[in-house]
C-alpha cells in the first residue's frame, strides 16, 4: 500500500521538488549579488542598513524554506521505489552537487551574519567570483539528473 501511494504521488512530488529548487536557486543567484553591492557601501550608511534587511528577508523568507522543501521532497523522491538505479554512477555526481550547494548556502548564511555585524571579511571581488558557484553547481546537478552520463 505504501509503495503504491509513493508511486502515485511521484509526479506531484517531482513537480514540487523542481519548484522548490527553482526558488532556492533564484535566491542563491541573488544573495551573492547583494553582497557584491553591500561590500561597496560605507558601514552604517542608509544603503548598508537597507542591504541588511534585503539579505535577511531573502534568506529567511525564500532561500531557507526553499532549500528545506527541496531537501525534503528530494529525499521523498529517492525513497520512491524504482526512481533511482543505485547501481548507476550519476547520482554520486548529483549528491556531490547538492551537498556543495547546501554548503555554499551555509557560507552565504554565515556571511549574512557578518554583514549584519558590519564586518566585511570578503571583498567585492570575492563576492563577484562566488556569485558563479551556484551556476556551476546547477549545471553539474542538471547534467547528472537529465543526461546521466554514467
Amino acid at each position: 500500500m505504501t509503495v503504491d501511494w509513493f508511486a502515485n504521488l511521484y509526479p506531484w512530488t517531482k513537480a514540487l521538488h523542481l519548484i522548490a529548487v527553482f526558488a532556492w536557486m533564484a535566491g542563491m543567484f541573488y544573495l551573492p549579488r547583494l553582497y557584491v553591492y553591500h561590500s561597496t557601501v560605507p558601514v552604517g550608511s542608509e544603503m548598508s542598513e537597507m542591504f541588511k534587511v534585503m539579505e535577511r528577508r531573502l534568506l529567511r523568507a525564500i532561500i531557507n524554506p526553499a532549500m528545506g522543501a527541496a531537501w525534503l521532497l528530494g529525499i521523498t523522491l529517492v525513497l520512491t521505489p524504482g526512481v533511482v538505479d543505485w547501481g548507476a554512477g550519476w547520482w554520486h555526481g548529483k549528491m556531490a552537487g547538492f551537498l556543495g550547494m547546501s554548503a555554499f548556502h551555509g557560507h552565504l548564511a554565515a556571511a549574512r551574519k557578518r554583514f549584519e555585524r558590519d564586518e566585511r571579511p570578503r571583498s567585492e571581488r570575492y563576492w563577484r567570483a562566488a556569485n558563479e558557484i551556484p551556476t556551476v553547481l546547477l549545471v553539474l546537478i542538471v547534467i547528472m539528473v537529465i543526461v546521466r552520463p554514467f
